[in-house]
């Protein structure tokens, strides 16, 4: 029992917190923010990368005061899961690889001298400081590069107009800063990260320009199958006229023969009474002939034809 209650008094306790209220400003907060929610979702994919922000890093194993709270951070090679604390005893010794911290005036000291020291001591490999209101950093971006156990400068390259961006070999990225705002900028994509509020309007603007390509095509297909019916009816249609046509056709034809049929019945006929010796008055008469027609006789024994013209 007096074991137990020993081990339990020497049990060392890791706070998450300082238990004080956060008074960061309002460019040191939306800065951190964004940091924050632009790397995690550059990473996004990647389950072996940590990112986090404003969270205690213990760093030495039994000794609670050995801790530091980076503004942003990313550790490479550990799970990706929520955290209250990051112990780096519990992540194989993972320290971060990245860090930044937003500074101002009154954390100039902390974040050039005692963090510089401490972040290099622990292995950091870049460490970069951002002055969002520039009250003392000239220009408001700076970034250092471990080389050999020491903090050296990263050169900054001209962007035009004044503004300029530094390389981190660690993410990938650039960090770009465009009239003194600070931009995290992916130079294989050609585009800004953006945080979750702008990565949630530019997905609801890909997924209404997705509606609308979508409804566009939708109404392509609907045209398109309105002029295929359109031309199929009026392949029916001229099918039909083609055929009322052919079948007018028939009927002429078949009047035509009726016709021609007609007048040799006619012609046989007359042939015949005047065999008979009928004329022409009286034949007219027996037939009931009422329009002018003209009727040629068969040729008589002296070989010229007789014509009649009948009323």
């Amino acid at each position: 029992m007096t074991k137990v209650t020993d081990e339990l008094k020497t049990e060392i306790f890791y706070p998450d917190s300082d238990g004080k209220p956060m008074t960061e400003s309002d460019p040191t907060r939306d800065y951190l923010i964004y940091g924050v929610e632009a790397l995690k979702s550059y990473f996004k994919n990647r389950e072996d990368v940590y990112v986090s922000g404003n969270l205690f890093i213990y760093y030495q194993k039994g000794e609670p005061n050995e801790v530091v709270s980076p503004d942003v951070f990313v550790v490479f090679g550990v799970e990706n899961k929520q955290q209250r604390s990051y112990n780096a005893w519990e992540e194989g010794g993972k320290l971060p690889s990245w860090v930044l911290e937003i500074t101002s005036k009154s954390s100039q000291n902390s974040d050039q001298t005692t963090k510089r020291q401490l972040y290099q001591t622990m292995g950091v490999l870049e460490y970069f400081q951002y002055d969002p209101t520039g009250d003392y950093l000239k220009p408001p971006l700076k970034g250092l590069r471990l080389v050999k156990g020491k903090y050296q400068a990263i050169p900054s390259k001209p962007l035009g107009d004044g503004d300029f961006s530094i390389d981190s070999e660690v993410l990938g990225l650039e960090l770009q800063v465009h009239q003194g705002k600070l931009e995290f900028f992916d130079p294989k994509l050609g585009k800004k990260l953006l945080n979750f509020q702008e990565l949630e309007i530019a997905y609801q603007r890909a997924k209404l320009e997705q509606t609308t390509e979508a409804q566009a095509r939708q109404q392509a297909e609907l045209e398109r199958a309105a002029e295929a019916q359109a031309r199929q009816q009026a392949e029916l249609e001229r099918a039909a006229e083609a055929q009322a046509r052919q079948q007018a056709e028939l009927e002429r034809a078949t009047e035509a023969q009726a016709r021609q049929q007609a007048e040799e019945a006619l012609k046989n006929a007359i042939s015949q009474l005047l065999g008979l010796g009928l004329n022409v008055e009286q034949i007219a008469e027996a037939l009931n002939l009422l329009k002018s027609v003209t009727l040629k006789t068969p040729p008589l024994q002296s070989g010229y034809e007789s014509e009649y013209r009948l009323y």
